[in-house]
């Protein structure tokens, strides 16, 4: 029968491994589109918007570099958002839960 400090270590080796494994996500890139391809997102899987490309077709060429950039600036901002409340949502859930030092939930 294992000991709580195996099980303990175990769990440690888990945490450490989710947290490479959400470090490499954000190498990972994806792209979706809309109308057609008329408007494309760049992401990572992660969830960081990395870009915009809207076609010229739907607006001024003078506007286009700015409102790409712009869309990709709210939609960051909205990720951030809702990554803090997550983050409170979850240490909500958590508080009552007694965990080693340097444990997170989810693991």
């Amino acid at each position: 029968m294992k000991s709580i400090e195996d099980i303990m270590a175990m769990a440690q080796n888990v945490q450490d491994e989710l947290q490479k494994a959400q470090a490499n996500l954000d190498g990972i890139e994806v792209q979706g589109a809309s109308g057609g391809g008329l408007v494309k997102v760049k992401a990572t899987a992660k969830g960081r918007i990395i870009g915009v490309d809207i076609d010229e077709s739907l607006l001024a060429p003078s506007e286009k570099q700015m409102l790409e950039d712009l869309v990709a600036a709210a939609l960051n901002d909205a990720r951030v958002k809702a990554d803090v409340a997550a983050q409170a949502e979850m240490s909500k859930m958590s508080s009552g839960i007694p965990l080693p030092p340097g444990f997170k939930l989810p693991f």
